[in-house]
């Protein structure tokens, strides 16, 4: 097997650092999208059992970008499924940890806007880069993309119906007047069989190429909290 079609040349970083990029994130600043693919659990396909989630991070090309794993604990994933507190782990394509996603444990109703689900995205890990803080609304899901001093950066909103039938599902990245669209997280239809069986998603992310990296990588953490939040359910 030829590696280099299967790696992202680069992605372990060079020697010359854009100025303010944490370690491990210098490929993110060269790229304007980026490829996520859930992988499938047997156990949660056959037996309905919750498994901790994994995911490859692609590039346009196909080529492996990132690796994700969930730390959890089989009560928690099991008890209180998508609405469950995690920590993910990304790693590069040489077992480095790059990003530290963590998720407390929050309401998932919008009638509890005092308590709405929040994301913090750390790079490297122990080092905050940003937040994903959920927005009340009666019936959109709603988003706030802040830096790592919570200042409101981006807006994300998404459809009123997360269900749809043979066609993707799109939230949109906005100006925070929510006027110009800067990107788009997009959820994947992947067939019928596989939406069926499983709650292994794909997902689209675009985003502007001279986007902050840090504020990527926060679009990045974003894409699986709305995974969790919307399309975690096992079948």
């Amino acid at each position: 097997m030829d590696l280099a079609n299967c790696v992202a040349p680069g992605v372990q970083g060079s020697e010359m650092k854009p100025v303010g990029c944490p370690p491990g994130l210098e490929y993110l600043t060269q790229i304007d999208q980026l490829l996520i693919h859930q992988k499938v659990e047997l156990v949660e396909a056959i037996l309905g059992w919750e498994a901790n989630n994994k995911y490859l991070v692609k590039n346009s090309l196909g080529q492996q970008v990132f690796y994700v794993a969930e730390e959890n604990d089989c009560c928690n994933r099991n008890c209180c499924g998508p609405l469950r507190s995690f920590v993910l782990h990304i790693q590069d394509n040489v077992g480095q940890e790059v990003i530290t996603l963590t998720r407390p444990l929050r309401c998932g109703s919008c009638l509890c806007p005092c308590c709405l689900q929040e994301l913090e995205i750390q790079s490297p890990p122990g080092t905050p880069i940003g937040y994903v803080v959920q927005t009340w609304h009666p019936y959109l899901p709603k988003y706030t993309i802040q830096n790592e001093n919570k200042q409101d950066i981006l807006k994300i909103v998404g459809p009123c119906c997360t269900c749809k039938c043979c066609s993707d599902v799109n939230f949109e990245v906005l100006s925070l007047d929510e006027t110009q669209t800067v990107g788009c997280i997009s959820k994947q239809w992947t067939g019928a069989l596989r939406e069926a069986f499983t709650d292994a998603d794909n997902f689209g992310i675009q985003f502007p190429l001279d986007l902050d990296v840090k504020i990527k990588a926060v679009l990045l953490g974003a894409c699986f909290l709305i995974d969790f939040m919307f399309f975690e359910h096992n079948n």
